[in-house]
């Protein structure tokens, strides 16, 4: 079995290949994580494991709070993910190249990264000023009937898109061409769907294209036909994931 060891983002959200990451990076552990990227030369990649959080927190804790003023800080490159960090993050994720890292006059850090290749996490180091974990590459098998069903995923999606619209009271304006290679397709579905973590979780780690894309077929079904109950939904904009706090 071959496996990598990178630096590990924790979120509380879930990255897909092919899906962009925007993060704004203040947190001392993270910005030491850029910091030691950044001594990769510009043409190698910068890659790190983004992994979504099953429990703890994203943005550890700075000052006491509730419901115990006195609490003790945690402090070092687990903070709030307990004493075992392997068991509060899920266990397949994704590595991201970082093709833009840009410092700021303040030390923080504005990156721009690139999911590519899914990884299953099989044990997170925190000895040093950050996270690290070992990483097994997952391959990415396309299933049976794969484009065939990528076609009905499409055809679902679009017209769940339109249900969004109407819900939200405004006017569908992309006009973007959705693309049409069935691992492409399960990806961008899955980022793009107003779904929970737990349910882009599972997405994630599907078996194979096929049986995520079965998945997002029954998804969407059910989630334009409750659209068609709703008079309106909160704006959101369909295929923009929020910037990590980080």
């Amino acid at each position: 079995m071959t496996t990598v060891r990178l630096p590990l983002f924790p979120l509380n959200s879930v990255l897909f290949p092919g899906l962009v990451l925007p993060l704004n990076i203040f947190e001392e552990r993270y910005r030491a994580m850029m910091r030691e990227l950044l001594k990769t030369p510009e043409d190698e990649p910068r890659r790190f494991a983004v992994v979504a959080i099953r429990d703890g927190y994203e943005v550890a804790q700075t000052e006491p709070g509730l419901p115990d003023p006195t609490t003790t800080l945690e402090r070092g490159p687990a903070a709030g993910f307990g004493t075992d960090p392997l068991k509060a993050f899920h266990k397949v994720g994704c590595i991201a190249d970082a093709a833009t890292v840009r410092e700021r006059a303040d030390g923080t850090f504005e990156v721009l990264a690139t999911g590519t290749n899914r990884v299953r996490l099989l044990s997170v180091e925190a000895s040093g000023p950050f996270l690290t974990a070992e990483l097994e590459p997952l391959s990415e098998e396309p299933g049976d009937e794969a484009g065939a069903l990528a076609e009905g995923v499409l055809r679902s999606f679009r017209q769940y898109q339109k249900r969004l619209a109407g819900a939200r009271e405004r006017s569908l304006t992309t006009g973007a061409e959705l693309p049409d290679e069935p691992g492409v397709v399960s990806y961008l579905v899955a980022a793009a769907m107003m779904l929970d973590t737990p349910t882009k979780q599972r997405l994630l780690q599907a078996p194979d294209t096929a049986s995520r894309l079965r998945d997002e077929l029954k998804l969407l079904r059910a989630e334009t036909a409750i659209l068609r109950t709703l008079p309106s939904l909160p704006a959101s904009e369909l295929t923009r994931g929020p910037t990590s706090l980080n």
